[in-house]
């Protein structure tokens, strides 16, 4: 087994995935001084419905498709004259009055696929469909420019395929506190003690070792940055905001980080759609809101770029147990203070004119976001960590 895929494989590789051990030498560096960009990357896991979103509400086919499940005219936040908000998005809608959303439609990729597990890799390796990676592009992204500041943390207990790279992984933690506690357990200091043996330099268990030393280095200075920051904020009391007071904490401390990546989960909505995704888009409506506010009390939105997904959207038409099945193109929204084209993006697909399957046809390619954003906000080479040229668009 070479090292690589042994660290992977490790109990304690899964739940400490480390930052390079350079961060610490930039521990003093303020972010600010170097006009530093972040991304956070929401993902809205089980395939979120973006039709009953960002809905259509003059579309008779809208209605037509979905006869106990639309949402009703007199219930939409309307934006234009023919889109609107979702009712529980109205934060979202108060972001896009103020000019800080682009609502992307048709986002997708050719030939998708329905499985939540193969979709989700597919999302986060910027992979074709018919191509299977093992690292994700933000795994790619450390591996190409990790000896520069950059970093990626996600606020949970075990790190996605986004953040794993051949060489660099990002590091997973939902609490900064618990992850340094447990990098300063005896049994965890004891086992370092050793990692100097010499038998143990090309081993794969030298390998661990010194990635575990890193995690040592990495736990202390994103927990040290943790405490150090304060947030005025209140936030709603759920999990996926507590992802996002975590996001803020660190953001705002000054953390040389570039990418920090967060998600809420239900959205397989196969029956009783209607209550079940309103409760799950309000939570994420209220989340962000609370954390775009707290960047822009502590003076870094300007310097932060929010991106929601889904790894797929829904089937147009209702099944028989009022919800809908899985599907393929859907809304992403970005959301900062330096977009270059606020509002939609582009026009909703075409409802009378659905691919094979009953889905909306994708016009934009998920990878030309990734592109657009790797090359214009992270100032990056695009096609090295996408391994191929995608359109770029215009949204910043």
């Amino acid at each position: 087994m070479d090292r690589r895929h042994f660290l992977k494989q490790s109990t304690l590789a899964s739940s400490l995935f480390f930052v390079p051990s350079f961060v610490k030498a930039l521990e003093n560096i303020s972010p600010k001084s170097l006009g530093y960009k972040r991304l956070v990357i929401i993902q809205l896991s089980g395939g979120n419905d973006g039709l009953n979103t960002i809905v259509p509400f003059n579309n008779d086919a809208y209605y037509r498709y979905r006869p106990k499940i639309a949402i009703t005219k007199n219930d939409v936040i309307k934006a234009s004259s023919d889109l609107g908000f979702h009712a529980n998005l109205l934060p979202l809608k108060k972001l896009y009055d103020q000019g800080h959303l682009t609502v992307i439609n048709n986002v997708g990729y050719p030939n998708p696929n329905r499985s939540h597990f193969r979709a989700t890799d597919i999302w986060q390796t910027a992979s074709d469909s018919n191509e299977y990676l093992q690292e994700g592009w933000i795994g790619r992204y450390l591996d190409l420019y990790g000896n520069e500041p950059y970093n990626a943390i996600e606020t949970d207990d075990s790190l996605s395929l986004a953040l794993k790279g051949k060489n660099i992984n990002g590091i997973a933690t939902k609490n900064p506190a618990i992850l340094f506690r447990t990098s300063q357990d005896p049994y965890f200091k004891n086992v370092l003690k050793h990692y100097q043996d010499e038998h143990l330099s090309e081993h794969n268990l030298g390998y661990l070792y010194k990635t575990m030393i890193a995690a040592e280095s990495s736990a202390k200075y994103i927990f040290e940055k943790h405490k150090a920051a304060n947030s005025q904020e209140t936030y709603p009391k759920d999990e996926f905001s507590n992802q996002l007071k975590t996001t803020a904490k660190l953001i705002n401390s000054g953390i040389e980080t570039k990418v920090f990546y967060t998600s809420l989960g239900g959205f397989d909505t196969h029956v009783g759609q209607v209550n079940r995704q309103g409760r799950l888009l309000k939570m994420y409506a209220d989340g962000v809101e609370a954390f775009v506010n707290d960047l822009k009390t502590q003076g870094t939105f300007n310097d932060t770029l929010i991106m929601t997904f889904s790894e797929f959207g829904r089937r147009v038409n209702q099944n028989a147990a009022n919800g809908t099945d899985h599907g393929s193109a859907s809304n992403v929204f970005i959301i900062g203070n330096q977009l270059k084209k606020q509002g939609f993006y582009n026009e909703l697909a075409s409802l009378n004119d659905l691919d094979d399957n009953g889905d909306l046809k994708y016009t934009i390619d998920f990878r030309s976001i990734y592109a657009t954003i790797l090359s214009n906000w992270l100032e990056v080479e695009d096609k090295r960590v996408l391994n191929k040229s995608y359109n770029k668009l215009d949204f910043i």
